[in-house]
């Protein structure tokens, strides 16, 4: 089952005005970026964070799952508990570097 668009806007919500924020759709999942740092991935309306060395003690209680078929393990993050959430945001955004854009190749447009 796909994550519907209330669930992400549910999720946005949630969310703290620390970061510039915005979402894009994935293979009918979405991936939610702070400061252009892909930091939530929003699987089966569950939101997954990376499992960070950083975030292992805040955490450790957490539930994990694969957010798809063939993913690494991730920790699901309860997006209504706003203080963990608002921690676990700070430290993630902090430990995740801005992805390199990637040059086109041959034949891209």
């Amino acid at each position: 089952m796909a994550t519907t668009p209330e669930y992400l806007e549910f999720v946005l919500e949630q969310l703290p005005p620390l970061w510039s924020i915005r979402s894009r759709k994935m293979f009918g999942e979405y991936m939610i970026y702070l400061n252009d740092k892909p930091i939530l991935a929003l699987c089966d309306n569950t939101v997954f964070v990376k499992k960070l060395p950083v975030l292992g003690d805040i955490m450790a209680n957490s539930a994990c799952g694969c957010p798809y078929e063939g993913a690494k393990e991730h920790y699901i993050l309860d997006v209504e508990d706003h203080c963990l959430t608002e921690r676990v945001l700070t430290l993630a955004e902090a430990a995740t570097p801005v992805p390199k854009s990637r040059k086109k190749g041959r034949g891209e447009k």
